[in-house]
């Protein structure tokens, strides 16, 4: 009887160990960075010590997450989270401000927040304030390297939450090759005359959605470069800033084609365009195919809805040579608001490739620009829309 007790005693100890070994085994592993010497008091460089903490959490078994509790953290003059980690993992950074040295000639990499090749990656919250100021219309400064803010390449099965990127030095976001991730509550902001400070640029990608954000800029809020595919942007206020834009395309060559975008539910303030698809004059071959504009409000918007294949930003081009991109399969839906321009909706397209299939439908813009009894109107060149429902104003009269 007391041995059968002893076995019985000696069954429970083992399966109470063994119970203790697997809960301990699939515990979260948590790396604190204050835990690993980060000071967080807005003076001292943590940079290397964030990195040395993100290599601990990533080369730990998930799930793992590297922790920024609230403070102010100084990076010089650059951050880099890469994989591939051990498993999905997590960067937690509410409450926390990481910021950028303010001097330029501190640069010499062409990002300042890098986060690649990693697969199921979930990054909460988190100020990073690019203190860009100074460096906006620097021309002093030989040899610099204006630095994108965060830099996305290859992040995969992800998603970024709650950030806030501000006074960026260059593009606040650039994000390439990170399929099937979202950004959801975004905040970006600097001035409207904030030089180059693009929201969010996009260079070849396939399958990515923005949702729920607010961008305000002195660039294009956002822009998708060649090779964007299948990407998603909705809820999302843009303003100060240049707009939504497909594009700037054929400056280089062999670019991938743009297609299947769909931008929706979005609101534009003040900004310098609308929705806009603009490509350089002569240039490089290229396509733009199946992109749709849809439920989109403009505020006093200077023109609301453009396609402009003579784009040329101050640079040598081929002023006068046609376009070679080729435009196909483009809808503009459901577009309403005022215009401070008097040509609301300007469709200037390629001689050598006119535009092909492209929609109107339910427009409403009202000019809003001057005084006066003056009313919106349109202007089509190498392209005839197919109108849908009422337009306002008239579709492609002068």
């Amino acid at each position: 009887m007391e041995m059968g007790k002893t076995k019985s005693t000696r069954s429970a100890t083992y399966f109470f160990l063994s119970l203790m070994t697997l809960i301990v085994s699939n515990q979260a592993i948590v790396v604190d960075v204050k835990v690993e010497g980060a000071k967080g008091d807005g003076i001292t460089d943590d940079g290397p010590v964030i990195m040395n903490a993100w290599k601990k959490a990533c080369d730990a078994a998930p799930p793992s997450s590297l922790v920024l509790p609230p403070g102010t953290y100084m990076a010089f003059p650059e951050l880099k989270f890469t994989g591939p980690c051990k498993g999905p993992i997590e960067i937690k950074a509410i409450g926390a401000i990481i910021k950028a040295p303010p001097e330029l000639e501190k640069f010499k990499t062409d990002t300042w927040v890098c986060i690649n090749y990693i697969d199921g990656l979930t990054m909460t919250g988190g100020t990073f304030d690019g203190q860009g100021q100074s460096s906006w219309r620097n021309t002093k400064c030989n040899n610099c390297q204006k630095p994108v803010g965060i830099g996305l390449g290859f992040v995969k099965n992800s998603v970024f939450k709650d950030l806030t990127s501000i006074n960026s030095k260059y593009f606040h976001m650039h994000i390439q090759g990170c399929d099937n991730t979202r950004i959801d509550h975004i905040t970006i902001d600097a001035p409207g005359d904030s030089v180059n400070t693009d929201g969010i640029h996009f260079g070849p990608i396939n399958g990515f959605n923005i949702t729920n954000s607010i961008i305000k800029t002195g660039d294009d809020c956002i822009s998708f470069g060649g090779g964007s595919t299948n990407i998603h942007v909705e809820k999302v206020s843009c303003g100060p800033g240049h707009g939504i834009s497909v594009g700037s395309l054929g400056k280089t060559q062999e670019e991938k084609p743009v297609q299947g975008i769909w931008v929706k539910n979005c609101t534009l303030i003040g900004t310098d365009n609308g929705v806009r698809i603009k490509t350089w004059p002569g240039g490089f071959p290229g396509i733009v195919n199946d992109v749709h504009f849809e439920d989109i409000v403009m505020d006093k918007v200077a023109n609301p809805i453009i396609i402009d294949q003579n784009y040329c930003a101050g640079r040598v081009c081929e002023k006068g040579a046609p376009s070679k991109i080729k435009i196909t399969n483009v809808s503009f839906k459901n577009i309403k608001g005022t215009s401070n321009t008097q040509v609301a909706v300007k469709l200037n397209c390629s001689a050598a490739s006119p535009c092909d299939t492209l929609e109107l439908a339910d427009i409403n813009l009202t000019y809003s620009g001057g005084p006066g009894p003056l009313t919106a109107t349109s202007r089509c060149v190498n392209v005839k829309p197919k109108i849908v429902g009422q337009v306002i104003p008239t579709a492609c009269t002068t």
